[in-house]
């Protein structure tokens, strides 16, 4: 007999409101009061445990039976509550009686697909130039070391893309899963710089195959007028791993070894890759008087607004990883201030991806939205140059956050517009082309310019705001308006 998603839900709601309150009202006063840690250290080891499974119960209930994602979050929220778990269960009890078990939702393991390729970038992020250092690399080798995983990027997105419109994003999938996840498994075999060098190039190409076949998956089984939430929920998950991925590869670099560190995120791509067998396995390939169609890719405005966007966006960020840490250092503050302001602008971005406000993508038309989002990048970079003071630059990087958030749909859905489902593949491979092409510019121009604090950041808006210039007369000379035609 199979339980349902949310009687589980409440059984380790209720374990989770045990644990919680007998670490808080029985736990702590022996360990203050009677000098008995102990408890505390037993106590809270078990409750941990229990929250991980409430977690995982959680996401199962929203799986499977797919209810507003408002009740996941207040379910997270309760578990901080005394006693928030046993107020939550009587209306859970309810909810049980109606709710019905709904087949497991593919697009969500899609998903989880784009969320390990971008986990996979930004895991690197903290760890690759000090790890390149430790197995006798220069500090110019080291350089090359960590942009050369952006560089080969490029070249998988665009194989993949022309061979997702071929043969199917399925096909796509798996090569790069297996691939990808193989080449962090061969981190293991670096004992020299140039065996490093060779498994970056690896690396980095067999992962340029997964995010075009993903992206071009999931526009291709959503509805159309859903297109604008849709990338913004998709948009969560890539914060969501800018959040997670540096922290993550940070705190588990001190306790084991870099190849270790990846080798973990190389299982997670294998469990990825059989969820993909059992779920998508079935999911229809290109018809064959398809494949032999050969429909080119025609550029139009709203692909080259897309590509730009894409660009500019990319751009900006190698700008803010490679800027704001020295801006930072030059006004007293430590490494630690720079991390939880890039913290802050990711948080902003995924909230707003997440919460309701992510149905303005399907409302207003996106060629505003974009010319919202990169005005809002160009402002927030000038901004963080003439900040002095660390409130402000927590404001700032804010609206940071709320311009990603406007830019990173907005690209998405005026290429799904652009393009048709025989293209779509080869039009994401190009896109995701120009974000990787994007990120060197931002930091290796700057570099090269010389560019630091105040003049680079005043640079990067002024870039920024030529190309909403760009936006703004496209949009007025073509009458686009503002909200989308509904049907």
């Amino acid at each position: 007999m199979k339980i349902h998603p949310l009687r589980f839900l409440r059984i380790m709601g209720t374990l989770d409101g045990l644990s919680l309150i007998t670490l808080l009202f029985i736990s702590m006063p022996l360990k203050y009061f009677a000098d008995l840690p102990l408890f505390v250290t037993v106590n809270g080891s078990l409750h941990g445990g229990i929250f991980v499974l409430y977690v995982i119960a959680i996401i199962l209930v929203q799986l499977r039976i797919q209810w507003n994602v408002s009740w996941s979050l207040l379910s997270v929220l309760v578990a901080f509550i005394p006693f928030g778990n046993f107020l939550l269960d009587r209306k859970l009890r309810k909810m049980e009686k109606r709710m019905r078990i709904k087949p497991f939702p593919t697009h969500w393991l899609v998903y989880a697909i784009i969320f390990f390729s971008f986990f996979d970038l930004f895991v690197q992020l903290p760890i690759m130039s000090t790890y390149a250092l430790s197995v006798g690399a220069t500090t110019f080798i080291a350089g090359i070391v960590v942009g050369l995983y952006s560089f080969m990027n490029t070249f998988g997105n665009i194989f993949s893309g022309v061979f997702t419109d071929k043969i199917g994003a399925f096909r796509i999938l798996v090569f790069g899963l297996i691939t990808s996840s193989l080449s962090l498994l061969c981190y293991q075999l670096v004992d020299s710089p140039e065996i490093l060098l060779l498994v970056r190039c690896i690396h980095g190409f067999s992962s340029g195959f997964i995010t075009p076949a993903a992206f071009t998956l999931l526009a291709n089984i959503r509805r159309a007028n859903e297109q604008g939430s849709g990338s913004a929920v998709t948009g969560s998950f890539v914060g969501i791993a800018a959040i997670v991925g540096p922290a993550s590869s940070g705190i588990l670099a001190s306790k084991v070894s870099v190849p270790d560190v990846l080798s973990m995120v190389a299982v997670y791509g294998i469990i990825l890759l059989i969820g993909l067998f059992i779920f998508l396995r079935k999911f229809p390939l290109p018809k064959r008087k398809e494949q032999h169609t050969k429909e080119k890719l025609k550029w139009n405005l709203g692909i080259i607004k897309s590509y730009g966007g894409a660009f500019f966006l990319m751009f900006s960020q190698g700008v803010l990883a490679y800027l704001l840490p020295i801006h930072v250092q030059d006004l007293g503050y430590g490494s630690r201030m720079s991390g939880t302001l890039l913290s802050v602008f990711g948080i902003v971005a995924v909230l707003i991806f997440i919460l309701p406000t992510n149905r303005i993508f399907d409302y207003v038309n996106a060629q505003v939205t974009l010319l919202i989002g990169v005005t809002l990048l160009g402002v927030a970079q000038i901004g963080i140059g003439l900040a002095q003071e660390t409130l402000l630059l927590y404001g700032i990087l804010a609206v940071y956050g709320v311009g990603f958030a406007f830019l990173f749909p907005s690209i998405n859905s005026i290429l799904i517009e652009a393009t048709s489902e025989k293209t779509r593949g080869k039009a994401y491979g190009y896109f995701y082309a120009f974000f990787s092409i994007g990120v060197v510019a931002g930091s290796s121009l700057l570099g090269i310019l010389d560019l630091v604090g105040t003049p680079g950041f005043v640079f990067t808006g002024t870039v920024l705001f030529s190309f909403s210039l760009f936006v703004l007369l496209s949009i007025l000379k073509s009458r686009v308006p503002l909200l989308k035609a509904r049907a």
